[in-house]
């Protein structure tokens, strides 16, 4: 394992982490829908997330779980958590169906593709508002930023629903402008993309549900290069569908309203890192190069969430661990830690 991944710590974000949050956003070229580069708007957010953290949740509701991805060169990257979508809120999606059109003498029996604005109160769990520097996307770090919140997930599966979903972001042209919006959205809204994205991003939903076409409509009125990008993603997102399609999500009929890019969803439990995820007690402590050099994703099992990248070796429900993941983790001898592979076995054995 490369040294220079010891020392990088996925935990909740804190009050102090938002000058660094605010600075990694800000690096992006492309904002996320679900963390707009708004300061205040992140500053609610981080305590928000804080909120979320408390003890006494007992079902999923309205919390969302913020993480930063802390290292020697402080903050680097983020990912989410939340627990419901919907709820005050609707969740907005546009459902693709099919309508049958056949006509014997004709010879003619198609199915031609529908897409009806769908609205969710009572929602699936839904990961999101990932991303990581550029300068760190090595040696495993995006694994650890996106999976080792399936960790928390795992230690604490009252507080999320029985299905999860991943919505991401869809395709952009080279001018970063999104075919879809441009011809779908605009016309109703009036406005770019960006701002709709932004608006969205803030928690404004009232302009789709008074602008947003009311009536399915047939995809195969759009022009061929817009039809083409519905359920595509953005080309920089291909990494991370590729990743979670390896925990097991795969894509449903819905896509995002503003610039189709695909929903994936997955059963909570049966997500790979969840399912395959184990509790060991801690037996010994040593030196992590006296340890395989197969990576595992380690973590606490407390609110107060500590997940790195570690070597561990293991038997009967009990462990080996380097002392320095321990010392990340605020674990000690004795206690039990979470070990999850970081890969899938497939994975381990082709690399």
């Amino acid at each position: 394992m490369n040294a220079s991944i010891r020392n990088y710590v996925l935990r909740p974000a804190a009050l102090a982490d938002l000058d660094a949050i605010v600075a990694l956003v800000g690096s992006l070229t492309d904002s996320l829908t679900s963390l707009p580069q708004e300061p205040d708007f992140i500053l609610r957010r981080i305590h928000k997330s804080m909120h979320s953290f408390y003890p006494h949740v007992d079902a999923p509701g309205s919390e969302q779980y913020l993480f930063v991805l802390d290292g020697p060169d402080g903050v680097v990257g983020i990912s989410a958590i939340i627990a419901r979508v919907g709820g005050y809120q609707p969740f907005y999606t546009f459902e693709i169906t099919h309508e049958d059109f056949t006509h014997g003498p004709l010879g003619i029996a198609k199915k031609i593709p529908t897409l009806s604005l769908k609205l969710n109160h009572d929602g699936p769990s839904e990961i999101g508002s990932l991303y990581l520097h550029p300068n760190h996307r090595r040696d495993g770090l995006g694994r650890l930023l996106s999976l080792g919140r399936f960790l928390f997930m795992a230690q604490f599966p009252h507080r999320f629903r029985g299905q999860t979903l991943a919505e991401l972001r869809g395709y952009l042209d080279e001018n970063g402008d999104s075919p879809f919006w441009q011809r779908v959205g605009k016309p109703f809204f009036e406005t770019e993309f960006t701002d709709a994205d932004f608006l969205s991003g803030l928690g404004n939903k009232s302009f789709i549900r008074d602008l947003m076409p009311r009536h399915p409509f047939y995809t195969n009125l759009l022009p061929p290069d817009v039809q083409e990008v519905i359920g595509r993603v953005h080309h920089q997102t291909e990494p991370a569908k590729a990743l979670i399609e390896a925990e097991g999500f795969s894509t449903i009929n819905e896509v995002d309203i503003f610039d189709a890019g695909p929903i994936l969803q997955a059963e909570t439990r049966s997500i790979r890192t969840i399912a395959a995820r184990r509790n060991f007690r801690i037996a010994g402590l040593v030196d992590e190069e006296a340890l395989p050099g197969t990576p595992w994703h380690a973590a606490n099992r407390a609110l107060e969430f500590r997940a790195c990248i570690a070597r561990a070796e293991v038997e009967e429900g009990k462990c080996l661990l380097s002392s320095r993941a321990a010392q990340t983790l605020q674990l000690g001898l004795g206690d039990t830690v979470q070990l999850a592979p970081a890969r899938p076995p497939s994975a381990v054995t082709s690399s």
